[in-house]
């Protein structure tokens, strides 16, 4: 069975976020810019589905308003889909029970077989659209310090500030490039932590009578939110769209693992709806392709499939009929790569990534306070003797090359050393070199 996410959605007053505006609630069944029909199958769907009597309880699960879902049951009523129970429920503000008719069944089973969609009603793709504008990431504006901010501990560069600074505030693409272990994904997850503000997420949108699922409580973290009493006379839910979940700006994140096909929409034919594709979900945030270089599909082919979105700001997705449409583009692409990217990309996909920011590994100096900072953090006691020794003897093995993950994998290997010879936590020359070890594996011939 499919559902729409959250079965038990909130009504909630309208949270404050600088710069966002909230979708409107809809005032009358035609301000939802949903089919009648189409809703009232929903309503049929979601009682036959959940078995819930109370227009208060179906409200909350179909993200709509009372007074509309009233206005459904009686259209109902009307039909002789649902009847009255004849039974006042005196716990729920003495409301009428209602139940299907066994016409109402029977629709119900028959809009079940075309879609098995029930729950939170979808916002149509034109008014999501208008949404995506009020809150698109291109309106943000950051400062030097709330970028510093979001990358709270990290030790960076002096100019790396002053080139990450445009690049975010643009909204455009962004490719990091650099030797591996030195902190793309650290700054990208950063750069998420400083834009800081919420957005509104539909649960799900229509187009052409489809479903589409948007709402991922694995990918979208909503916002605290208050509950309103429904048998309270005075109601603050009507202040937005409750077919909207308010939630961090998206951060969505693939590694290897990305796919092409993971960018279209996925079809469950079983229940005949649609999951929103990764770039969608991520509307409105930052969708991050790690290690890229390193999925099954070449680089090149995968910058192509931005080409649009990236120069449009729009994407083209198709239904399973075939027949395509086009959605809102509103995110923050970031590309990570420890390839040169002439080495990944031909020239026309170069110019399609708005920046290209180099992460080089820190030099000496930022090398040790990156050391001293994560010993601290460990309980790990410096030692000035096992520092000079490997800064003088073993860092000149691999011409000096310092790199940010270092310090944690050395320090990590020396406490689990000690931990199993059951001394106290210590660096010493000796574990130093146990821990360089493990670190790099030696070149050499293994017979097979």
């Amino acid at each position: 069975m499919v559902r729409g996410k959250n079965m038990n959605v909130q009504l909630n007053p309208a949270p404050q976020t600088a710069g966002v505006q909230s979708p409107p609630s809809p005032r009358t069944l035609a301000d939802t810019g949903i089919n009648i029909v189409m809703l009232r199958d929903l309503l049929l769907k979601t009682v036959f589905r959940t078995n819930l009597d109370l227009v208060s309880a179906l409200s909350r699960v179909m993200a709509l308003q009372v007074p509309l879902v009233q206005e459904l049951v009686d259209l109902a009523r009307g039909q002789r889909l649902i009847e009255a129970t004849g039974t006042l429920h005196a716990n729920a503000g003495n409301e009428m029970g209602y139940q299907l008719t066994d016409a109402g069944k029977s629709r119900a089973l028959d809009a079940l077989s075309q879609s098995e969609y029930y729950g939170a009603c979808p916002v149509p793709l034109a008014h999501y659209a208008e949404q995506v504008k009020r809150q698109s990431i291109r309106n943000i504006k950051l400062s030097r310090e709330q970028l510093l901010s979001g990358m709270g501990h990290l030790i960076l560069p002096p100019d790396l500030i002053s080139n990450l600074g445009p690049a975010v505030t643009a909204g455009r693409s962004i490719l990091f490039y650099g030797p591996p272990g030195n902190g793309k994904s650290s700054i990208s997850h950063g750069i998420r932590a400083a834009i800081g503000d919420k957005v509104y997420v539909p649960r799900a949108i229509e187009y052409s009578g489809q479903v589409i699922s948007v709402y991922d409580p694995i990918v979208h973290a909503a916002a605290e939110s208050a509950v309103d009493d429904p048998t309270a006379l005075r109601r603050t839910s009507n202040r937005y769209d409750n077919r909207y979940v308010f939630c961090e700006r998206p951060s969505v994140i693939t590694g290897g693992e990305l796919s092409l096909d993971m960018l279209d929409l996925a079809y469950n034919p079983t229940a005949r709806t649609y999951q929103a594709p990764l770039q969608l979900k991520a509307t409105g945030g930052i969708f991050i392709i790690d290690d890229l270089g390193r999925q099954a599909e070449p680089p090149q082919k995968i910058v192509n499939r931005w080409i649009v979105p990236l120069e449009e700001s729009r994407d083209i997705l198709a239904l399973q009929s075939g027949e395509k449409f086009t959605v809102p583009f509103d995110t923050l692409v970031i590309f990570s790569t420890n390839f040169h990217p002439n080495e990944i990309f031909d020239g026309a996909a170069l110019r399609r990534i708005f920046f290209k920011i180099k992460i080089d590994g820190p030099d000496q100096a930022n090398f040790l306070k990156i050391f001293a900072m994560v010993a601290r953090k460990k309980k790990m006691p410096l030692d000035e003797k096992t520092l000079m020794h490997l800064l003088k003897v073993r860092f000149p093995t691999i011409n000096n090359n310092y790199a940010n993950y270092q310090p944690t994998f050395l320090i990590d290997q020396m406490i689990a050393m000690c931990e199993f010879e059951g001394i106290p936590t210590q660096m010493t020359p000796d574990l130093i070199d146990r821990a360089w070890g493990n670190m790099f594996v030696r070149q050499e011939d293994i017979a097979h």
